[in-house]
């Protein structure tokens, strides 16, 4: 049993002695690291003629202070310590399947269309066309603080892409919301939703179409639903997402109001920008997708005109009640009317679904999202095609068509793996090669 002298084992003394202390010539933290990609080690100890330590040099490995112990004397402590280390893993290998993609940041992105200016009676509209004009036509409108590029992860994803070989999208923007648009002049009398519907008619014209599917969110689906119910021969039919038929509550309005005048004096404040992801997004979006709702942060803070904004607010704010009614007066066409279950529009879709006719009208109320369209698109995507074949405007996709769109999508996934150079690996293996 060891004895106590002057509060340490003085009996372990010695055994320690040559392993605690270190050398005064080098830095603890230097002693015990280990080499780098040559799975060698550096100096760990020196040798010397009192205590006959071991000594690891650079030329020495773990294979050669094992097999020859008869020329480098190992202590118990540097045995233990050897004995931990893996020999068979120290190998020198190359893993030539692995390959390196760095991801992206997420980002808005309107690739894959080409911007039209149209020319109305309220000043011109920016129009971004993704597809063939000679196929049939779905026009789509947008949400405040947003513009056609919302709609585009949704178009681009691969199920939708297989449904719009079949058609030609033309996502309208409202006055002065298209991406990088100058701020409108202070004179510029901003149009009421009325007259924003009827810039449809001027859209209509300029390309030849004469009859469209309407894709609407928010603001925009209300739009849509006044062209509907004026030009009821020119629509086919509506998807209309987080949409209201009445006009603006108090509390909505004395909030917008609020907004509208900060966004002109002080631009896009905390306030604003905490109303809008509300709107979006309904309440606590950063406990469901983090990355989604700094993307949506970031763009509102960088990407919106203040100014052209807050015109947009104040007429949306003044809106008319649709005036429609399930007995009479309601919307003609086949309308498609969805909301998510955490969005803060829900009651506003209920009321409206409450004044279509019934057998014209379908709603919708996806689970566990708030903004459906960037939070559920598999859902949407599924649910717009099902209503068009129900409605015969396109034949049913095969789940074999469907399937070859999804294998086209991952080859070109991987297709762009395989530009990336290729990795070299030395040091902690892996069991397996993992190919993206």
């Amino acid at each position: 049993m060891p004895r106590l002298n002057g509060g340490s084992y003085s009996s372990l003394d010695q055994v320690y002695k040559g392993t605690t202390i270190p050398n005064k010539k080098e830095d603890f933290k230097k002693i015990l690291r280990f080499g780098g990609a040559t799975k060698k080690f550096e100096p760990l100890f020196h040798k010397n003629s009192s205590d006959m330590k071991v000594v690891l040099t650079e030329e020495a490995t773990i294979e050669e202070a094992t097999a020859k112990p008869d020329k480098m004397p190992i202590n118990a402590e540097e045995a233990a310590l050897l004995g931990v280390l893996s020999v068979d893993s120290m190998d020198d290998i190359e893993l030539k399947n692995i390959q390196l993609q760095f991801p992206s940041g997420r980002r808005f992105s309107g690739d894959g269309c080409s911007e039209v200016r149209v020319r109305t009676d309220r000043g011109d509209l920016v129009v971004a066309v993704q597809g063939d004009r000679a196929k049939p036509a779905i026009l789509t409108y947008h949400d405040l603080g947003l513009n056609y590029i919302c709609f585009q992860p949704f178009f681009n994803f691969v199920d939708m892409r297989a449904l719009l070989e079949n058609f030609c999208v033309y996502h309208v923007n409202a006055p002065g919301q298209e991406e990088g648009a100058p701020s409108l002049p202070e004179d510029y009398i901003y149009p009421t939703m009325d007259e924003l519907a009827n810039q449809l008619n001027f859209v209509l014209g300029h390309f030849g179409i004469k009859t469209f599917i309407g894709f609407g969110v928010g603001a925009g689906a209300n739009i849509l639903a006044r062209f509907a119910l004026v030009h009821p021969q020119k629509v086919d039919a509506l998807a209309l997402i987080n949409c209201t038929s009445s006009q603006a509550g108090w509390i909505e309005w004395a909030y917008q109001k609020i907004n509208s005048r900060s966004l002109r004096s002080r631009g896009m404040t905390q306030a604003v920008l905490d109303y809008l992801m509300w709107h979006h997004f309904g309440r606590y979006p950063e406990e469901r997708n983090h990355d989604l709702t700094q993307m949506y942060r970031m763009y509102f803070t960088r990407n919106v005109n203040p100014t052209n904004l807050s015109m947009l607010i104040d007429s949306y704010v003044r809106r008319t009640d649709l005036g429609i009614t399930r007995d009479a007066d309601s919307i003609k066409v086949p309308v498609l009317n969805i909301t998510g279950a955490l969005s803060p529009h829900v009651e506003d879709t209920v009321t409206f679904n409450g004044r279509l006719n019934p057998s014209k009208a379908t709603w919708m109320k996806i689970s566990d999202c708030g903004m459906v369209l960037e939070e559920q698109p598999g859902k949407i995507s599924e649910a717009f095609r099902l209503f068009l074949q129900g409605e015969g405007y396109v034949a049913p996709l095969s789940p074999t068509k469907i399937v070859a769109f999804r294998r086209l999508s991952d080859s070109q996934r991987r297709r762009s793996c395989r530009l990336s150079p290729v990795i070299r690996i030395t040091e902690n293996p892996i069991s397996e090669a993992v190919v993206c």
